[in-house]
């Protein structure tokens, strides 16, 4: 006879904090899929999740069960000039200025390699890679599977939504977890990002997992949890997946916004931009580029010699942008000053996102509009010195009513004292299969 369920029951379960068996799982995001497990439901149970979490067994369940509730793509027959083209692709777990994925993808992308980077959009206080790109003219997010396959075998990169058919349990969890104060749950993180990359079909997988104040996982214990459930998810489902553990204590680079951030990321595509931005870019490149079985190469070739740009702008013309028109400018700005002289100690990631998501640059409800042009800029990085009346941020939004809202979350946020701190790299460490 088979197993009934019903939706109070198994969120009772995980609330007494006991172990789902694989029959719930698998019936509850089924239901879920089809509508007869309701948002306040699946609300309930994914903050029982979160408190009570899940064990190795369920997570590996629950990703399952996500990826099989739609189609799973298959790139195994990308052909450019005869020969097959090896798939990689990189997923951050969130951060405030990562804005990595714009130079990223076109950059491993024109070491032949072709790049399937399909993303999301603005998750609380960090920002989303669609929401940046549409803040370019024409620039369009969905595309349907021959659209992928085609723009990957001409251009080699293709940055894109994920089609309503791959893992679309994932798509309405996701949804419900920015608006319900369950993002930071380790085993939805893994399972989300998870079920979307194996569906996805890339044959080699780099995670970039964000640890500090500005990320969802505020400790190195749990940014390296999460690494290691995502790294053992993704081998168990046949895909080359390793992890880096990347600082997040402070925001990467000097923007957070999405018209703010395509500018930044810009700048690196040109040779330039800020050195922690390449610094991050550059490792993950390294990464991305081993896990596809090309060495002996130095990505960061590729940013000064006008390559990656070239990819760049030819994916940009592909999904319908002008990779030249002028980026969105804010009618509303506004300065904040030092109040006191001496040495940046710290700037708080989370104040700054916070403060860009606060301008208009994120959404408080599901399916909100943001501002392409909202944000913040940094004028200063840990380190540097400042006067009295130096600019450490301006903030910008059309709505000039944010600006409290603005300057009230970056009240702080710049730490000036007398001791500079240690130069650090972002990365922290390496996670693979056998660590």
């Amino acid at each position: 006879m088979p197993e009934i369920h019903d939706a109070v029951t198994v969120i009772a379960t995980k609330r007494d904090g006991h172990a789902l068996t694989d029959g719930q799982i698998d019936w509850v995001i089924d239901a879920f899929t089809h509508g007869s497990v309701h948002a306040e439901q699946m609300s309930a149970l994914a903050m029982a999740i979160l408190l009570r979490g899940m064990n190795r067994r369920e997570i590996a369940r629950w990703t399952a069960a996500m990826m099989n509730s739609g189609e799973r793509m298959d790139f195994t027959h990308l052909r450019r000039d005869g020969k097959k083209l090896k798939t990689v692709d990189k997923h951050s777990t969130g951060g405030v200025g990562d804005k990595i994925t714009l130079p990223l993808a076109p950059l491993v992308a024109s070491f032949g390699v072709a790049v399937p980077q399909l993303s999301g959009r603005g998750l609380g206080h960090t920002g989303g890679t669609l929401d940046k790109l549409e803040a370019i003219a024409g620039w369009r997010a969905d595309l349907t599977n021959d659209e992928i396959v085609a723009q990957l075998e001409s251009v080699g990169a293709v940055i894109c939504a994920a089609g309503a058919t791959l893992a679309p349990a994932d798509k309405k969890l996701y949804a419900l977890r920015d608006v319900t104060g369950t993002v930071e749950s380790i085993p939805l993180i893994a399972s989300s990002i998870m079920s979307k990359k194996i569906a996805e079909g890339t044959g080699a997988l780099v995670l970039d997992v964000k640890v500090g104040s500005g990320a969802f996982m505020k400790s190195e214990a749990d940014a390296r949890e999460l690494a290691e459930i995502m790294v053992e998810l993704g081998n168990q489902a046949g895909v080359h997946t390793s992890a880096l553990l990347t600082s997040m204590s402070e925001p990467l680079g000097l923007t957070a916004g999405n018209a703010l951030e395509v500018a930044e990321s810009v700048d690196v595509l040109a040779g330039g931009g800020p050195p922690d931005v390449v610094e991050l870019t550059v490792a993950l490149a390294a990464a991305m580029l081993d896990a596809a079985g090309i060495t002996g190469v130095d990505p960061a070739d590729n940013l000064s010699n006008g390559k990656a740009m070239d990819v760049w702008d030819a994916m940009i013309r592909a999904q319908g942008g002008d990779p030249r028109a002028p980026l969105p400018v804010a009618a509303e700005s506004e300065v904040i000053r030092a109040q006191t002289a001496g040495v940046v100690e710290t700037i708080d990631a989370m104040a700054v996102g916070v403060a860009a998501w606060r301008l208009g640059a994120g959404r408080e409800r599901q399916g909100e509009a943001v501002q392409a042009e909202a944000g913040v800029k940094l004028h200063v990085s840990a380190g540097d010195r400042v006067a009295v009346g130096d600019p450490l941020f301006t903030m910008y939004t059309g709505t000039p009513q944010r600006f409290a809202a603005g300057s009230a979350a970056l009240a702080g946020a710049a730490v000036i004292g007398s001791t500079a701190p240690q130069a650090r790299s972002r990365v922290i460490d390496r996670v693979t299969v056998n660590t």
